[in-house]
């Protein structure tokens, strides 16, 4: 196939991102504005990576990730260029239980991320044995544990507030967000606030409230910043992909284009996009296409990512470091259940619960979606369960019909907790999200500072998502952002030097 090319002299600046995810699309968003044309190459059928919605009961909700920080800022901008400032929700209740000894507890008011920062608060919520309690308050009168380098969560955690904490609070936080195991997360990716206040405190639970906002009066939850859209986040990367389209007529958000190769050329990059399969009826496939790009946004994850720039791309450093970078995945079961079947639940006030999985629970994390998003309550109730994780792959294999009794099997047995849940679902639907979350093992920091290193050492080469700072979508706007603004800066310097 002919190649693709561009006069450099002449046309606008070429950026091709590699990546229809939720970075790759913001990336490009951020781009549309400025004098460069701009090229999206997704691999996959469709884009939004992790992000997106469908409906269950007749409801749409997200099946994928389901909620956003929209006070952070570049998230904030970015949905009110994009049109969808006015249109945030925000949620309901962001409360949350812990499914322990025997019941639906309630966190700590004063924690962070699980770590407790009041033990009489902890001593109350029942979460802990009175073991428990006691070696968690000797957190007050240990003296400094001092780190030599990065450490796991459950190893400081466990040293300063004891096992049953890092089990039974800390765990379920991280398998909620990471789908990850407190023994093998690095505590300086994972709780970077948290290792921040450590070196003012020494304490950890007094570190832990430093980081605290004031206590909101009594009967009143503070406000959150947890939000979502009408129909879902996963409507956020279709208004991202119309945007860029309708930016220019050069412009373009492709799917079905996996990119096999990236070789430096001519002061750019050549980029090479596997052939299409021949049409129905027909047999081979065409031939690979070439692409001309001045700069190029890598934003799949690691493993692809490193494959393509241990080849011709000459970042073999990075593409060593981003191999060491695994990934863990989770089933997303949503269950629709009558309205009436929560009543009790709903009573207790709760956006939904984790499960610590020291207490053999697959199910590890549970959204009441229609409590904690009120724009969504109807006729149906939707509750959002999340099961698998890390070390935990072979439930992904398991079929829908399995999966969907595994969730409403251990939802039940939690609902009796608070008088029952009525009936059983009235519909549902099983999303497996394979190799979905890469996991920050101790020395992550490290790890990534190596990968950029030999990433900026490349011209017109950039990174971002959710394998570098952060794997929620607020952390990977906010790659995204760097990431373009680091082509851009590349194709400054270039047009100087012309």
């Amino acid at each position: 196939m002919a190649d693709k090319g561009t006069d450099r002299t002449t046309a606008a600046p070429h950026v091709v991102v590699v990546g229809g995810g939720i970075a790759g699309l913001a990336a490009a968003f951020f781009l549309r504005d400025e004098p460069v044309r701009v090229t999206v190459l997704e691999a996959s059928p469709r884009i939004g990576g992790q992000l997106e919605a469908a409906e269950v009961g007749g409801v749409t909700v997200d099946v994928g990730a389901d909620s956003t920080y929209a006070r952070r800022p570049k998230t904030a901008r970015l949905l009110k260029a994009a049109g969808l400032g006015e249109q945030v929700v925000s949620a309901s209740t962001t409360a949350t239980a812990i499914w322990t000894r025997g019941g639906l507890r309630p966190l700590p008011a004063r924690q962070f991320m699980g770590v407790p920062a009041d033990m009489d608060g902890l001593a109350e919520s029942g979460i802990l044995s009175s073991e428990g309690v006691a070696r968690a308050r000797e957190d007050l009168r240990l003296p400094r544990l001092d780190r030599d380098g990065d450490v796991s969560v459950a190893d400081f955690v466990g040293g300063r507030l004891g096992r049953e904490v890092v089990d039974r609070l800390v765990e379920p936080f991280l398998a909620d967000a990471y789908f990850g195991r407190a023994d093998e997360l690095s505590f300086e990716a994972t709780l970077a606030p948290l290792v921040s206040a450590t070196r003012r405190h020494t304490s950890l639970a007094e570190a832990a409230g430093a980081l605290l906002p004031e206590p909101a009066p009594a009967g009143q939850e503070p406000p959150t910043g947890i939000s979502t859209l009408p129909d879902g986040l996963g409507t956020l990367p279709h208004v991202l992909a119309d945007a860029i389209r309708a930016s220019s007529p050069q412009a373009s958000v492709r799917t079905g284009a996996r990119v096999t190769a990236l070789t430096p050329a001519g002061g750019g990059w050549q980029v090479t996009v596997a052939g299409a399969a021949g049409a129905s009826g027909t047999s081979g496939t065409s031939g690979p296409e070439r692409i001309d790009a001045d700069a190029v946004v890598v934003a799949v994850p690691a493993g692809p990512a490193g494959r393509l720039l241990a080849g011709p791309a000459g970042a073999g450093e990075a593409a060593a470091g981003l191999a060491e970078i695994p990934y863990a995945g989770t089933a997303i079961i949503t269950l629709a259940y009558p309205r009436e079947a929560l009543d009790r639940l709903r009573k207790l006030g709760y956006s939904g619960y984790r499960a610590p999985s020291a207490d053999g629970r697959k199910v590890r994390a549970v959204t009441f979606s229609t409590a904690k998003w009120a724009h969504l309550a109807g006729e149906v109730e939707i509750v959002r369960c999340q099961a698998g994780g890390s070390g935990d792959d072979a439930l992904l294999q398991r079929d829908d019909a399995d999966l969907v009794e595994l969730a409403a099997t251990e939802f039940a047995a939690a609902g009796a907790a608070a008088g029952g849940v009525a009936g059983d679902p009235v519909d549902s639907r099983v999303d497996r999200w394979e190799h979905a979350v890469p996991q920050y093992t101790v020395g992550h920091l490290d790890r990534i500072e190596r990968i950029r290193a030999a990433v900026d050492a490349r011209p017109g080469l950039a990174v971002c998502g959710a394998a570098y700072d952060g794997v929620g979508v607020g952390q990977c706007v906010a790659s995204a952002r760097k990431a373009a603004d680091q082509a851009l800066a590349w194709l400054r310097k270039a047009a100087d030097r012309t």
